[in-house]
């Protein structure tokens, strides 16, 4: 329940508090004194739009902070503040166009101020503020009675779903060419590659091959020579060795102590015969064969070719060789995942189908029970024969099922149903709207429900009527609303008089609840324009009607609640 609004330096307010009560309230007072100002300083305080003009001449900032009970189930958006002791939601907006906003002294986005709008108060204005005049909004509305959220759900998902394959698929099979194009040229790598029969640490090998094959002569030269040195020529290693050991054997017969040194050389001996057979064999291999050194050379030109293709040594060639078979594997495996989507998208687009087939039959189903609710809602709203339908026509499908659905309402018999906006008497479209929204307001918890000068185009009977409904209505919400009928005023459990006053040279407003005579006064003076002792008699007749055990002028007068200046939730 909305308790108290407090706004300063908005438009011609300077400073005023606003309190509000249980059941039906209502704000009267002459035409400009500031009552669509109060109402859209609720728009404001819950994230519409603001403008640096907002702001009073000559102030730097504009505030407007409003203070809910909340009771009840209450539907809120979970923005990490604890509700219990209710909630001081305030906004201000500088003269500069910025502007803050925040929930119990917490600042959040103008995002998370329009949610916890919409969960508090809805405000109900003439045209444009009307959201049961969108067309779009129509099949929502439609659902919200009904409650066909989880069948909507349900088709959104899959709508959701099916919307993704058809992109991923479509993604597939943009990329076929591509993907063709890259398969034949990874199998033409891999191919070239698996050609050359690279093995790890081949390259070091024909390098130190072709260096031998290089140096043949030389390496034939120099083993002959260490051959003849060690065994072939005359004065060799092992003839010398041989004649050493001879001079020790002599040398050891005689000096025992010899003996040893014998032994070592007499050992060496055969290793040395055992390198001299050795070198001999390999030097026999330094033959010289322009063929196979040819042959090598072209093994590594091969090599160097590969690694200029694909990388600096065998090792990163077959490591590009082995990411080469993985993502052709990858490409190769695409063409089963389109298949594996195509199949998955046919059977989801037949769920859906069958999903969006029962949210429709759901819809028409709804729609039958909320056209009956509304033709007697506009009956007691003094339309004699009023026709509502709600067309429900095919449509592609889409998140929100196949159905474009629309109001269309007609006033007379034997006229036609026309959509909504094409209703041209604004009277008529007035209590079309409050038929609307008394049937929602059955279906929803939003806590405070705001009419402002729903009543236009008016009066009358009618203006008694509408008065009833809003009454009704504010028996399970509170209600507030800017009126300029007394038929609707004099039914209120509590009236607010907004007045436009003077103080110097500046304009500004207060507000004041009226009762006993105050309020009797008022209502003889919105149905005359004057206060007479005629206008008076009426305007008694007219609270004793409406409120039956209420006498106007012994009405006994309750201490304000509201005041032009004072302390509050700015203090």
């Amino acid at each position: 329940m909305l308790k108290e609004l407090r706004i300063k330096n908005l438009a011609i307010i300077d400073d005023l508090k606003v309190g509000f009560e249980e059941g039906f309230n209502v704000l009267t007072g002459e035409t400009g004194t500031g009552k669509s100002i109060i109402v859209d300083s609720l728009n404001l305080v819950f994230g519409s739009r603001a403008q640096s003009d907002f702001v009073r001449s000559g102030e730097k900032e504009a505030v407007i902070q409003a203070y809910f009970e909340v009771r009840g189930q209450v539907d809120l958006p979970e923005i990490g503040i604890d509700p219990a002791d209710g909630l001081i939601i305030r906004r201000s907006i500088s003269s500069a166009g910025k502007s803050k906003a925040y929930i119990n002294d917490v600042q959040v986005s103008m995002q998370g101020l329009s949610e916890m709008g919409k969960s508090l108060i809805d405000i109900h204005g003439q045209h444009e503020h009307q959201s049961l005049l969108s067309v779009e909004k129509h099949r929502f509305f439609l659902d919200s009675f009904g409650k066909l959220h989880e069948y909507r759900s349900s088709v959104e998902n899959i709508y959701l779903e099916v919307s993704a394959l058809k992109e991923k698929l479509l993604a597939l099979r943009q990329r076929e060419q591509e993907r063709v194009r890259r398969t034949e040229f990874l199998r033409f790598q891999i191919a070239e590659i698996d050609a050359a029969s690279l093995k790890p640490g081949e390259k070091e090998a024909l390098v130190e091959d072709r260096a031998i094959l290089s140096n043949l002569n030389k390496l034939r030269e120099l083993s002959e020579t260490a051959y003849g040195m060690i065994y072939g020529a005359e004065g060799s290693c092992v003839e010398k060795m041989s004649a050493i050991i001879s001079t020790l054997k002599e040398i050891s017969s005689i000096d025992h102590g010899a003996g040893e040194i014998q032994t070592l050389l007499e050992a060496a001996m055969p290793l040395i015969e055992d390198a001299s057979a050795a070198l001999r064999s390999h030097k026999d291999t330094y033959d010289i064969d322009p063929e196979r050194l040819d042959n090598l050379e072209e093994r590594l030109e091969l090599i160097r070719k590969l690694e200029k293709k694909y990388g600096e040594g065998i090792e990163a060639v077959l490591h590009y060789r082995d990411e080469a078979v993985n993502e052709l594997e990858t490409l190769e495996k695409i063409n089963e995942e389109a298949g594996t989507c195509e199949s998955r998208l046919s059977l989801l687009e037949e769920r859906l189908a069958d999903a969006a087939r029962q949210l429709t039959d759901k819809r028409r189903r709804a729609a039958k029970k909320m056209e009956a609710l509304i033709r007697n809602e506009l009956m007691e709203l003094a339309f004699g024969h009023p026709e509502f339908l709600i067309d429900i026509k095919p449509a592609g499908i889409a998140q929100h099922g196949a159905d474009a659905v629309e109001f269309l309402f007609s006033a007379n018999p034997g006229e036609q149903p026309k959509p909504l906006l094409k209703i041209a008497s604004g009277g008529e479209l007035s209590r079309v709207m409050l038929a609307l929204k008394s049937v929602f307001a059955e279906y929803d918890n939003i806590p405070v429900l705001i009419f402002d000068e729903v009543d236009s185009g008016v009066g009358g009977k009618t203006a008694e009527h509408v008065g009833e409904k809003l009454r009704r209505l504010s028996s399970r919400h509170q209600v507030l609303c800017a009126t300029h009928l007394p038929q609707i005023a004099s039914m209120a459990d509590f009236h607010v008089k907004v007045e436009k006053r003077e103080r110097g040279s500046r304009v500004f407003v207060e507000v004041r609840e009226v009762t006993g005579d105050d309020r009797l006064s008022e209502i003889a003076r919105m149905l005359s324009g004057t206060i007479t002792e005629v206008s008076l008699r009426h305007a008694k007749e007219l609270l004793e009607k409406s409120r039956p055990g209420l006498k106007g002028d012994h009405e006994v007068n309750r201490t304000a609640r509201v005041a032009g200046k004072g302390a509050g939730l700015f203090s």
